[in-house]
């Protein structure tokens, strides 16, 4: 489990033969939970007919084990903020690393590497490169257990209790593979705001990713593709509200496809580069455009890396 603060996997040699196997597999398995298609912005066509399917969130170490990792971000001020984020507070057990070549660690993905509707979206259909993230990301775990890890904000000492000790207000993206976002507080009325005091329904509607491998087998990079995915209305997501965060667990387990696709990529996390950005999606002129809450860069994870994580008991 990738506790973002996030997590993936697969083998470092395919079989013979597999490429055309992969491809039809990819075309006939284009299902969500429950059956039916998973819901792609709809203006869009993709040029390839495999979709992404959040290949960048692998689970399973093996059959007992399931791997997460935890991202953590913390928010950056408004523009109109003078005051910095002391960051030096927050750690991880995936370590950082800035440098192009590095392996087993993680740094932060550039916003404008993703593209999001822009301003004038709603009459043009045009997208714009992302630019700044809402919030910046801090620091990276990678968790693993035997069963599903659920709310994570229970770890003693972890980033999302360090921001509450320090006045932030934390996003926190379990993905069974997990994520930390971390804010000073939500600015009243603004999108992101709505999306964490909003019900799950709400949510479900708007919570997208934007995947992207740029280093890693052919498969693996034409499966998850680079088209926003809604993660709501393709996998489980359990939201936990708690005074000054909001964790989202979102059960990659719950979809056959996803599985599929991890499937793919187990084996070979080693050799895989993966971009995950996460982002409310904007409807309506007053909402646009679309900001992304956080992005990042993972290369080259070995399973070792992972922890088992101890958690504090759930408050009845």
């Amino acid at each position: 489990m990738l506790s973002a603060v996030y997590g993936f996997k697969i083998k470092s040699r395919l079989f013979d033969g597999i490429d055309s196997i992969v491809e039809d597999w990819i075309v006939d398995q284009m299902h969500i939970k429950g059956g039916g298609t998973i819901d792609l912005e709809p203006y869009l066509t993709h040029s390839s007919t495999m979709e992404p399917i959040l290949a960048p969130m692998a689970v399973e170490r093996t059959t007992t084990t399931r791997a997460a990792t935890s991202v953590g971000l913390v928010a950056a001020l408004e523009e109109e903020q003078a005051d910095q984020i002391d960051l030096s507070c927050f750690s991880g057990n995936l370590r950082h690393d800035d440098r192009d070549n590095a392996r087993d660690c993680w740094k932060l993905s550039d916003g404008n590497n993703f593209r999001v509707r822009s301003k004038h979206f709603c009459y043009d259909k045009t997208k714009i490169p992302a630019g700044k993230h809402l919030m910046d990301l801090v620091a990276v775990d990678w968790f693993k257990d035997t069963k599903r890890i659920d709310h994570v904000a229970r770890r003693q000492g972890c980033a999302a209790q360090v921001a509450s000790e320090k006045g932030l207000f934390s996003l926190i993206f379990n993905l069974q593979v997990s994520l930390f976002h971390f804010r000073r507080q939500l600015v009243m009325g603004s999108l992101l705001q709505r999306f964490v005091d909003g019900d799950d329904e709400f949510r479900n509607s708007r919570l997208k990713l934007i995947p992207s491998v740029p280093k890693g087998s052919w498969i693996v990079r034409q499966s998850v593709g680079s088209t926003p995915c809604s993660l709501g209305k393709a996998v489980n997501c359990n939201y936990i509200r708690g005074s000054k965060y909001l964790e989202i667990d979102v059960d990659i387990g719950s979809s056959t496809v996803a599985n599929g696709v991890l499937g793919l990529v187990i084996g070979v996390i080693t050799t895989l580069v993966v971009d995950m950005a996460f982002l409310v999606q904007a409807n309506t002129t007053d909402e646009l455009p679309e900001r992304l809450i956080g992005a990042v860069h993972v290369s080259h994870i070995e399973l070792k890396s992972a922890v088992v994580p101890k958690l504090e008991p759930e408050i009845s």
